[in-house]
C-alpha cells in the first residue's frame, strides 16, 4: 500500500518534515517515491508547502494519507480539491 507520511529530517531540537509518497512497509526515513511538500513546524507561521496537482493525483491513484498529513491537506484546502 502506498501513503502520504511525514519524513523527517533537520537536526536535533530543530524538526523539518518532508511529505513523502512511500511504500508502508518502508521505514519512517528509509525510501520514498517522491517528495510532494514539506512542513516547519518550528516557524510561527507553521509554513506549509505543498504541490497540490501532485497530491491530487496521488490520492486519485488510491495513496492513503497519514492522520496528520490528512489534517495539513485539511487546512491546505488540498483535501477539499480532491474530495470535490
Amino acid at each position: 500500500m502506498v501513503k502520504l507520511r511525514l519524513q523527517r529530517t533537520g537536526s536535533k531540537n530543530s524538526p523539518h518534515y518532508r511529505i513523502v509518497v512511500a511504500d508502508s512497509r518502508s521505514p519512517r526515513d528509509g525510501r520514498f517515491i517522491e517528495i510532494v511538500g514539506g512542513y516547519h513546524p518550528i516557524n510561527k507561521a507553521n509554513q506549509v508547502e505543498v504541490h497540490e496537482e501532485k497530491v491530487v493525483s496521488w490520492l486519485k491513484k488510491g495513496a492513503q494519507p497519514t492522520n496528520t498529513v490528512k489534517n495539513i491537506f485539511k487546512k491546505t484546502g488540498v483535501w477539499k480539491k480532491f474530495k470535490g
